[in-house]
């Protein structure tokens, strides 16, 4: 992060510059913590976990409210914990968490339904929000919801939560603006899953797969939200597109910086319960085993597809880095795949200085960077480790 960070004060644009990583789960969070120390802001190419969302979190909290009779002050305030807001007349909305208990800690114990719970709650407190948000709840409160119902109570709801939460929560994160990039991802895609849910509730009603209900409604926001359709769903244009290697295919940018190209990693050191040398038979075709399909994960030819496409996508030059030692000391070799590239390999003492106080772009790597004015890549350099 500290070389993309000087890349960008020279005038690269941050959007000619991707970052590529075998596989980005090891690698996210040290890449984030990165990111924020230089100024940088991520963007991972990872498929979005809907249902650990926010956005999702809200719906499937009115889901179980209005499929129960008669329920805790707890499931009555979920949609609020989730940051619910009123479609109309936000303001002062959504409640913050600290209010929230404290509403909650005033109600009385036990269950009621949710028209004697609107009747209470204003013998508790005397903040009209609730009383606003418990009107809301009665007049949508429908125990056989037509799919008409649903989009109209779960519409509104993601499309309030977009005008208050997102923003509320851009004013409080980070620089990095990581939690605003995932509320902004995940509200785009609740909107889309509740319009799949309504249209496909409405299949099923008709040829008798379902019976109208909201558990139905919650089951079938869980069926269709854990189909996940892509990698990647909000765009960020002030932000590094940190990759996977298998997403770089066809890829074309000025500059690639690959991470973690060791042995270990490039290619991929995979568990199976079949022993190496009946692997190698099979991928042989020795004897009998020619009968026998192979994996793909056996063999090195995937992880060097996916390498060999890293290296292509650069216009410019390609920045390969590595670390040498595990978190308990152990050695840790470089990737065999690098010996079939020629390299201009990085000092240590310029690489000490790209990350000191007074950071300088070491000379082989600023050689790679258009002269001013320079538009136009020139053929990609070699590699520089």
């Amino acid at each position: 992060m500290a070389t993309i960070s000087e890349v960008r004060d020279r005038g690269v644009d941050i959007r000619d510059i991707v970052v590529v990583a075998r596989d980005l789960d090891s690698y996210e969070q040290p890449l984030t913590r990165a990111a924020i120390q230089h100024g940088v802001t991520p963007v991972f190419w990872t498929q979005l976990r809907v249902t650990r969302t926010e956005p999702y979190a809200l719906i499937a909290a009115l889901c179980t409210l209005f499929a129960c009779g008669d329920v805790a002050a707890t499931t009555l305030f979920a949609p609020l914990k989730q940051r619910w807001a009123p479609p109309t007349d936000a303001a002062g909305w959504p409640l913050d968490q600290s209010t929230i208990h404290t509403h909650l800690e005033a109600l009385p114990p036990g269950r009621r339904s949710i028209s004697e719970w609107a009747a209470t709650i204003p013998t508790h407190t005397t903040d009209e929000r609730l009383t606003t948000y418990c009107d809301w709840l009665q007049a949508h409160c429908e125990p056989e919801p037509t799919p008409k119902t649903v989009g109209a109570v779960l519409g509104p709801s993601i499309d309030a939560y977009r005008e208050t939460s997102v923003p509320a929560r851009q004013q409080a994160d980070a620089p990095a603006l990581m939690e605003t990039e995932t509320a902004a991802r995940a509200t785009v895609r609740v909107t889309r899953l509740v319009e799949q849910v309504t249209h496909k509730y409405d299949e099923w009603l008709a040829d008798g797969t379902v019976s109208r209900s909201w558990d139905a409604v919650r089951e079938l926001c869980e069926l269709l939200a854990t189909q996940r359709p892509g990698r990647r769903e909000h765009s960020n244009a002030r932000a590094i597109d940190i990759m996977e290697a298998n997403d770089v295919w066809a890829l074309s940018v000025p500059f690639v910086i690959a991470v973690g190209v060791t042995a270990a990693e490039w290619p991929a050191q995979t568990d199976s319960v079949v022993p190496a040398e009946l692997q190698e038979a099979v991928l042989s075709g020795a004897g009998g085993a020619d009968i026998v399909a192979p994996r793909t994960a056996w063999g090195e030819g995937r992880d060097c597809d996916h390498f060999a496409d890293a290296m292509r996508a650069a216009e410019r030059g390609v920045i390969v880095t590595r670390y040498t030692q595990t978190d308990d000391g152990d050695d840790v070799h470089p990737s065999p795949f690098l010996a079939s590239l020629e390299m201009e390999t990085v000092s240590g003492q310029a690489r000490t200085q790209l990350v000191s106080t007074t950071p300088q772009l070491p000379p082989a790597i600023a050689a790679l960077l258009p002269a001013s004015g320079e538009s136009d890549p020139t053929p990609s350099e070699p590699p520089h480790e």
